[in-house]
């Protein structure tokens, strides 16, 4: 409901009463919003962590390879598990330039939805039967990665996708099969999103993004379960420590 404000030093040419504009988007609304949806993950997505941590972890016991895989955005959730203070140094990203956005935004749009593409990264990178993957996705449908699971697949490499079921659910495919990422993995975990992305509603549509923060919060609690699973195992795995401490 609108607020009805009395006018100060009311004139006859103009009305006594005004109608107030609408509430700002604020990052309060962002805030609760991010924290909600992490929420969320915590509360539904705890198994699906699991059991992509022991898919890597009987991979890379068995002596094969973690590879790691996003474009656009998505690309920063596949760098999480890379190079980070914490993280294993064992990780294989395929991490494609022309993919990001760094280069170009209208690049980056046009050539994940290309097909093809996807069959020559992993020609070029190698990734073989007895490796797994993990592709990040927000909307699972473009052609890159949902081809990228496709070829991955073929080749006998396990796929783990980190997207949102919301929004996949809520869209088409764009990839020749008309399959969704999700559809193609062996473990999907939710980022609780939803469709679209952006979490704060009002009058001039959607803003702020959830995607990022989950994917990361996903990302660090795979890197973390699976160092702990190692250890278990008698198999302890090599981390990074900051370089700046």
């Amino acid at each position: 409901m609108a607020l009805i404000t009395k006018a100060t030093n009311a004139h006859p040419r103009f009305p006594t009463t005004r109608e107030a504009p609408p509430m700002p988007y604020t990052a309060s609304d962002l805030l609760t919003a991010e924290l909600e949806t992490c929420q969320r993950v915590v509360d539904t997505q705890l198994d699906a962590i699991l059991d992509a941590s022991r898919l890597i972890c009987d991979t890379l016991s068995a002596g094969g390879r973690w590879w790691v895989f996003g474009t656009g955005h998505s690309h920063m959730i596949a760098e999480e598990f890379y190079g980070r203070a914490g993280g294993l140094t064992d990780i294989h990203p395929i991490l494609e330039p022309a993919l990001m956005l760094h280069e170009s935004l209208a690049k980056s749009t046009l050539l994940e939805r290309r097909a093809g593409l996807a069959d020559d990264l992993l020609e070029v990178h190698g990734p073989t039967r007895g490796d797994v993957i993990v592709i990040a996705s927000n909307s699972g449908r473009n052609a890159v990665p949902v081809e990228m699971a496709e070829g991955a697949r073929q080749r006998g490499v396990a796929v783990i996708a980190i997207t949102s079921m919301a929004h996949s659910r809520s869209v088409t495919s764009r990839a020749p099969s008309g399959k969704r990422l999700f559809e193609l993995a062996d473990v999907v975990i939710d980022n609780c999103g939803t469709p679209g992305d952006a979490a704060v509603d009002g009058e001039q549509g959607g803003v702020g993004a959830t995607s990022t923060l989950t994917g990361a919060l996903i990302a660090q609690a795979i890197t973390v379960e699976v160092v702990g699973q190692m250890r278990t195992r008698g198999t302890p795995v090599d981390t990074y420590t900051s370089f700046n401490i």
